[in-house]
């Protein structure tokens, strides 16, 4: 008789309802995945696991209930891309808006806290796991009026770093993707509270910011590796941007 298929394997990605997480959710099943898509906006991300033959669970990262469903609804985890996250506002320190600031803290450090552990389990229980963290070059570097997303994204980098020494010994693996400039739909729109020509001006000139499928593409590299090999951390930025404070415009 012939034997069974080996099983999919399962990824999931959070914050794909847009942008990187869409696109990581797209690349990991071409690379035969299972992708449990989680996000706030249901019918996107049940339009997006229709497409690559996925699994849509609605949550929201900040809320331990929804995150425990998650968890729940995933017993094997394979891969784990927190990728929820995002920034308001480019006021200076002095002028913060510490509800702004709260907001990314959450979402951005202390979601990804929370998704991790929930989900834990399931990625002991692949016995050969992958938690990639979406930080950026943010996490990096500081600029004026940016203080407040740049503490989140350096919170990201250290979280992943702590993980990578809690867990050594186990079959998990840790990596942060770092994007520098990347141009997707929503993240600059959402950061100008939805001021379109703000958005627009920071890619003014720039010959070819990085695109969310540039990322996923990193994503898809970094989950694929032989279980032997850990990509602590991937930084990916445009050939136009040399640093946070110096990009190419034509």
């Amino acid at each position: 008789m012939p034997s069974d298929p080996t099983p999919s394997r399962t990824a999931v990605v959070t914050g794909a309802s847009s942008g990187i997480g869409a696109a990581s959710a797209r690349a990991l099943a071409a690379q035969g995945f299972h992708v449990v898509c989680a996000a706030r906006r249901t019918d996107r991300i049940e339009e997006l696991a229709a497409e690559i033959g996925g699994t849509a669970v609605t949550c929201d990262v900040n809320d331990a209930d929804s995150v425990a469903a998650l968890a729940a609804a995933v017993p094997v985890c394979h891969v784990l891309v927190n990728n929820a996250g995002g920034a308001v506002g480019t006021d200076r320190v002095e002028d913060a808006d510490i509800e702004d600031w709260r907001w990314m803290y959450e979402v951005n450090v202390l979601g990804l806290v929370r998704v991790t552990q929930a989900l834990l389990p399931s990625l002991r229980a692949s016995g050969d796991a992958v938690i990639v963290n979406i930080g950026s070059t943010a996490g990096r570097w500081a600029y004026e009026g940016g203080a407040g997303y740049t503490a989140s994204k350096h919170g990201v980098k250290v979280v992943s770093e702590t993980l990578r020494l809690e867990l050594n010994g186990e079959p998990i693996r840790i990596c942060e993707v770092a994007p520098g400039m990347v141009r997707t739909e929503e993240f600059s729109v959402n950061r100008f509270r939805g001021d379109q020509e703000k958005a627009d001006a920071v890619y003014a000139g720039v010959d070819q910011p990085l695109l969310a499928e540039d990322v996923a593409d990193a994503v898809a590299w970094v989950a694929t590796r032989p279980s032997h090999v850990d990509i602590d951390e991937l930084v990916i930025k445009p050939r136009a941007q040399a640093a946070a404070h110096k990009v190419h415009r034509s």
